[in-house]
C-alpha cells in the first residue's frame, strides 16, 4: 500500500520560499501532491480580471517549474466549486492531510472553513497557515481589544507586536506524489489575451515568479529605497518598488520584504525605522491594515461603510465614465495614468489617487466603477487594498478622506511631474505643449494639441458641484492613505 501523501493546494502564495504550508507538508516527510484550482467562475467571488490572469498563467507556469526542479510537479484543476475539488482529490488519492495558506476574502474565510470542518469529519486531516500577512487580522487589537479603524492606530498595535516571524528559506527537495488524473494544460485554460493582443506591452515592464520578486525586491533597496520618502510621489522617477503584483499572487512574502529591509538598513548603518525605509515599511503595513477592514468588513467592497454614502446622487453617465477608462477626457495627469494602466496594468500610486478623485468628485462617478475597472486592468488587482482606496478616495470608508479634499488635477500634475516626463510620455498629442500648460492646455494659445480630446468637465464647476452633493453627508479627520502603493 502506498504511502499517504499531503495534497498541498496552493492560491495566492505562488511561491516555495517563506511558504508555512509546504514547509509543513514536506516536514511531515510524506509524499507532496502540490495543486492549483482555477475558479473562476464560483458564484460569490471576485474572478480574476483580465490583467491578472495573464500574471497569473506566467506565476503559475514559473512555480510549475519550480516545483520541477525540485522533485514535484503542479497538479492543475479548473473547477466551478475549488472545495469540492480538494475534498474529491484528498478522497481519490487517500491523503493524510490537506495543507493550504490562508485568503482573507469573505468568499475564501466561508469556504475554507466549512472545507475544513467536512474534511475533518472525513478523518482527513486539514491546516492552515498564514503566508500572506505580517499578522492575522484578529492579533492586530487596539488595548481595548478591537480592531483599530485608523491606519496610525494600527501602525502602533502592530509594531507593538514586535517583527513578525522570519522567513524561511525554500526546502531542497520536495517528495513527489502521483496525481489521480492527469492536469490540465495551463495553455488551455487561456489566461491570456489574443485577439485583440492587449497584453502585448506587458512584457516590457513585468516577469513574474518568485525569482523576478526577490531581484526586484534587491533592485528597490540597493537603488531607490534611499529616496522613497519623496521620490515615490513623482510618477516618472525610479523610486518605488513596483511589488505589488508580486505580493498578490504571493510570489514574495510581506514578511520577506519586512526583514530583508531590516537587515539591508542595519548592514548600511541605518535605523529602519526612520525616514525613507520607516516610510517603505508603513506601506507594506498599509496592505494589512486593508485585509484587516475587508476581514472585519466582509462587504466593503460592495457597500459603503458609512451607510449615509449610499445616498449621494452619482451621475451614471456612461459617456463620462467611458472618457475616463479610455484616457479621453482632457485632462492630462488623469488621461496619462489611465493609460498607463491600459498598457502596462499599473498605474503609480500617486496618479492612481488622482484619477480616482478626479473620477468620484469632479465627475461624480460612483467609487465602485472606479473599483471595478481597476479590478479588470491592474496586474496587482487585490480586493482588500482596491476596495479600502477606492472607500478613502470617497470618503466613505473608515479611514477616510474629508470629503472636501479634491485632488486638483492641474496643480497635481505641476508639483508631481514639473517637466512633463510622465505625461508626455503616455500622452504624445501633447508633445508640443510648452511646459507651462502642459496641465491646462485649453488655455494654451494656438492650439497646439489638435489631436487631444476637448476636457469634459471645468474642473472648477466640478468641485463646486461635488461639494454641494458632499454637503452634509459629513466629515472624517484622516491622514492621506498610500494603500496602493
Amino acid at each position: 500500500m502506498s504511502e499517504k501523501p499531503i495534497l498541498l493546494w496552493f492560491r495566492q502564495d505562488l511561491r516555495l520560499s517563506d511558504n508555512p504550508a509546504l514547509a509543513a507538508a514536506v516536514e511531515t516527510g510524506a509524499p507532496v501532491l502540490p495543486v492549483y484550482v482555477l475558479d473562476d467562475e464560483t458564484p460569490g467571488r471576485w474572478a480574476p480580471g483580465g490583467a491578472s490572469r495573464w500574471w497569473l498563467h506566467h506565476s503559475l507556469s514559473e512555480l510549475s517549474n519550480r516545483l520541477t526542479k525540485r522533485g514535484s510537479a503542479l497538479h492543475l484543476v479548473r473547477s466551478r466549486d475549488a472545495a469540492e475539488t480538494i475534498r474529491a482529490l484528498a478522497t481519490e488519492t487517500d491523503a493524510a492531510a490537506v495543507y493550504w495558506n490562508r485568503c482573507y476574502e469573505p468568499f475564501a474565510v466561508e469556504r475554507d472553513t466549512k472545507l475544513k470542518q467536512t474534511l475533518q469529519a472525513a478523518d482527513i486531516g486539514a491546516e492552515s497557515f498564514n503566508a500572506a500577512l505580517l499578522f492575522e487580522p484578529w492579533e492586530v487589537k487596539t488595548k481595548s481589544g478591537t480592531p483599530p479603524k485608523v491606519f496610525s492606530p494600527y501602525w502602533r498595535a502592530l509594531r507593538a507586536l514586535g517583527d513578525p516571524a522570519a522567513p524561511e528559506p525554500a526546502p531542497d527537495e520536495i517528495r513527489g506524489s502521483s496525481a489521480p488524473s492527469k492536469s490540465d494544460s495551463l495553455d488551455d485554460w487561456r489566461l491570456l489575451p489574443t485577439r485583440p493582443n492587449w497584453a502585448n506591452g506587458f512584457h516590457t515592464d513585468w516577469k513574474p515568479g518568485e525569482d523576478s520578486a526577490q531581484a526586484r525586491l534587491d533592485w528597490f533597496l540597493e537603488n531607490a529605497l534611499e529616496n522613497y520618502k519623496d521620490g515615490r510621489n513623482f510618477p516618472a522617477k525610479p523610486c518605488v518598488s513596483r511589488l505589488s503584483p508580486h505580493l498578490h499572487f504571493g510570489e514574495i512574502s510581506p514578511r520577506q520584504i519586512w526583514h530583508r529591509t531590516i537587515a539591508f538598513c542595519h548592514a548600511e548603518d541605518r535605523n529602519p525605522f526612520s525616514g525613507s525605509a520607516e516610510h517603505f515599511l508603513k506601506e507594506l503595513v498599509w496592505r494589512e491594515f486593508s485585509h484587516s477592514l475587508l476581514y472585519h468588513n466582509p462587504k466593503l467592497p460592495e457597500a459603503c461603510l458609512r451607510p449615509e454614502f449610499e445616498n449621494f446622487p452619482w451621475d451614471r453617465s456612461d459617456t463620462t465614465l467611458q472618457a475616463w477608462q479610455h484616457g479621453r477626457t482632457g485632462i492630462p495627469i488623469v488621461d496619462a495614468g489611465m493609460r498607463e494602466l491600459w498598457q502596462t496594468g499599473y498605474m503609480h500610486n500617486r496618479v492612481r489617487m488622482i484619477c480616482a478623485s478626479f473620477l468620484i468628485k469632479h465627475l461624480m462617478v460612483d467609487w465602485r466603477e472606479g473599483e471595478a475597472w481597476f479590478w479588470d486592468t491592474l496586474l496587482d488587482a487585490d480586493l482588500a487594498n482596491n476596495a479600502a482606496s477606492w472607500q478613502w478616495v470617497a470618503g466613505s470608508g473608515a479611514d477616510a478622506a474629508p470629503y472636501f479634499r479634491i485632488f486638483n488635477p492641474v496643480l497635481q500634475g505641476e508639483k508631481f511631474d514639473p517637466d512633463g516626463a510622465y505625461t508626455r510620455r503616455w500622452v504624445p498629442e501633447l508633445a508640443d505643449v510648452p511646459d507651462r500648460y502642459l496641465q491646462k492646455p485649453w488655455e494654451a494659445p494656438g492650439n497646439p494639441a489638435p489631436d487631444y480630446p476637448t476636457r469634459i468637465v471645468d474642473l472648477a464647476a466640478g468641485r463646486d458641484r461635488a461639494l454641494a452633493a458632499y454637503k452634509g453627508l459629513g466629515d472624517t479627520d484622516s491622514e492621506r492613505s498610500a494603500a496602493w502603493g
